[in-house]
């Protein structure tokens, strides 16, 4: 190719190099995207020298490395030109995909918020990634999950469309994720650093063929995707406009290949090449390992492997079945193992669907692609060809690195990464997210069941680069997260007054209480104090003036006033009555000393008893401030000591008890 090709780009970076590393082939293609059209300006196919990946996983380093150094090599001689930058793709045989319900119960008085939502979304790929966990046999190996798909969210156990706004005592979501190990990115970036290119695009495999083998309006169609190389068959499913599964099965075109030599005799290399011959004639003459020569017909020698084309066709659809419930509409197949003879007429009867439906895909349905080589026509070249389309729309994204908490972490960067994505890898607990309700407080008053609602707690903040923000932000390399959890909020604990509806009347001008009888968990209460939980109160409420008067030692037989108007001791009281009584022929006096100071005290009453100095006193009790002393000189005394005159009162606090 001549210089003057590249003579309009001005710039490396417009360039796409794009390398698929198969388990037999190693395929890189270089071209550059204009006008809305990827122009392939080089390709170049390398076979490995021997088996230096198995099942799509790389196992020799070196081996690998000579390969693809020998494409970039070549195709940098094709174009005289150094490529520097290189798009590629993990095998979907390190792909897992799980499926997992997660149900939380919630506060029914809230409305159900979007992070509410993300966090229940995390709790679901948490599980997944717990249920990865416990199947994996050895943990030598972390799985990132690299993608999830909600299936269905539910709401008090029954399926809704979307959480957001609603009120329940419940709500689920039932999620699809998928997993891959980070050894697999691992071992491509030492491979490529080892040639000296730079990984700017990293995607899967299945989602780089997907990409160009099925347009986006064709996924509203229930298909299926399978990718049969050399060492695996990558599985992808669409259905209702977008792809709902990724699955592989473990065997592909090497299973053929090893059948071929065991039953002929023959080393690897020579039964792949006869493998591949069979697409091309009818009879074919080789010499086994003895020395016999064979002259056989492309038929006779299916049929002498027919039971393990027969095998790699039913665990295909197995898996098609396991992951889609169901037969696809129909089934793509792609790579270089699909193009075994009678194994698409094996995987259309498996499914039960017509041979029609079960359909080979070469690189002419790969729409607006110029100078596509013949040697890039086939169904080989999808996922090579998918890998550079895939890498146009995701320039630059591979791996970001971003700090959470302090904590620094590595995320692929196979979509948008948000907040969310970064504490799932992280392990953070979603619920840690969501303010939690203080307990409620129960108590009773004559039986009848009351509740004090607790709290609620402060939602979680969220910042990114020290500006708040939310789970949905889409992070970039370098950023730093913090996050501040939700809390729990307060439990009230009230006192016995701020749960009493305490009715005060005005009782010969001193404010006055209408509570007869006051008992918690059948103990008399004369003074506030805290309430327990399940504390059960028991009150008893003065009705008329008659009880009144009989609580604070006031005769009846006197002339009585409420609210101005003369009254009897059978009228009833309400909040806010002014009680006057008058007869001062039979008042009486006292003259005490209380805390030091002389008075002098009128009533209305045949005894004076402690408690009544409170009417006469400056003394709060309803706020206490230790233990309560009453002393008449000097010895203590309870409230109904009947005092007379000249004694010594003395009333305080004592705070060290």
């Amino acid at each position: 190719m001549e210089n003057n090709q590249l003579a309009n780009i001005d710039d490396e970076n417009e360039l796409i190099f794009s390398l698929d590393i198969g388990t037999r082939t190693v395929i890189g293609i270089v071209g550059t995207y204009e006008e809305d059209k990827f122009k392939i300006l080089a390709s170049e196919i390398v076979e490995h020298e021997k088996r230096t990946m198995y099942d799509g996983q790389i196992h020799d380093i070196t081996g690998v490395s000579y390969a693809v150094k020998k494409v970039k090599e070549t195709l940098e001689e094709k174009l005289d030109i150094k490529l520097k930058k290189v798009a590629i793709a993990a095998a979907g045989r390190a792909l897992k995909t799980y499926r997992a319900r997660i149900d939380r119960d919630i506060d029914v008085s809230m409305e159900i918020s979007q992070r509410i939502i993300e966090s229940l979304e995390m709790e679901a790929i948490q599980k997944a990634q717990e249920m990865l966990d416990n199947e994996r046999e050895k943990k030598d190996s972390k799985y990132y999950c690299i993608g999830y798909t909600v299936v269905n969210y539910y709401l008090d156990g029954r399926f809704i469309e979307n959480l957001e706004g609603h009120k329940g005592n419940q709500i689920g979501a039932d999620v699809l994720a998928t997993f891959l190990p980070h050894v697999v990115v691992d071992s491509l970036y030492t491979v490529m650093s080892r040639v000296d290119l730079e990984v700017v695009n990293i995607t899967l495999e299945p989602i780089a063929a997907i990409n160009v083998a099925i347009k986006k309006d064709l996924r509203l169609l229930n298909l299926a995707l399978v990718d049969i190389g050399a060492g695996t068959s990558d599985i992808a499913i669409t259905k209702d406009g977008t792809i709902v599964a990724y699955a592989m099965a473990s065997v592909a075109g090497d299973e053929i290949t090893e059948n071929i030599a065991k039953k002929y005799l023959l080393d690897y290399n020579s039964a792949e090449e006869l493998k591949i011959k069979l697409n091309n004639g009818d009879k074919h003459e080789f010499t086994d390992v003895v020395g016999i020569n064979h002259k056989l017909s492309t038929e006779e020698i299916l049929d002498g492997v027919e039971v393990s084309i027969k095998n790699l066709a039913k665990e295909i659809t197995e898996n098609i079945i396991k992951y889609n419930d169901k037969s696809p509409s129909a089934v793509f197949l792609i790579g270089g193992g699909s193009q075994i003879p009678r194994l698409s007429n094996y995987i259309a009867s498996f499914l039960e669907l017509p041979e029609e439906r079960v359909v080979i895909r070469g690189t002419n349905i790969i729409e607006n692609i110029e100078g596509l080589e013949d040697t890039l026509s086939g169904p080989q070249a999808i996922t090579p060809m998918g890998i550079a389309m895939t890498a146009i729309e995701n320039r630059y994204k591979d791996f970001l690195s971003v700090k959470v908490n302090g904590q620094k972490i590595k995320l692929f960067n196979s979509k948008q990464i948000k907040v969310s994505d970064a504490l799932v890898l992280l392990g953070f607990n979603p619920r840690k997210l969501i303010p939690k309700k203080g307990k409620d407080f129960t108590y009773y008053i004559n039986k009848e069941k009351k509740i004090i609602r607790g709290e609620s707690g402060n939602p979680a903040e969220i910042y990114v680069n020290n500006k708040r923000t939310s789970l949905e932000c889409k992070l970039k390399n370098g950023d730093e997260v913090k996050i501040k959890e939700a809390t729990k909020g307060k439990v009230k604990e009230p006192s016995l007054y701020d749960v009493l509806n305490i009715e005060k009347v005005l009782l010969n001008d001193k404010r006055v209480n209408l509570l007869k009888d006051v008992y918690i968990n059948e103990d008399e209460i004369t003074e506030n104090k805290k309430l327990n939980d399940g504390d059960k109160i028991y009150i008893r409420k003065i009705k008329n003036i008659g009880e009144l008067l009989d609580k604070y030692n006031l005769k009846k037989q006197q002339t009585i006033y409420k609210n101005g108007k003369i009254s009897s001791i059978d009228d009833t009281l309400k909040k806010g009555d002014v009680i006057k009584t008058n007869n001062e022929d039979e008042s009486n006096a006292i003259n005490l000393i209380v805390n030091g100071e002389a008075r002098t005290i009128n009533y209305d009453k045949e005894e004076f008893v402690f408690i009544d100095i409170f009417n006469h006193i400056d003394f709060d009790l309803s706020k206490p401030k230790g233990y309560l002393v009453l002393k008449v000189n000097g010895e203590k005394a309870d409230y109904y000591k009947v005092l007379k005159d000249g004694d010594v009162i003395e009333i305080y606090w004592d705070k060290n008890n």
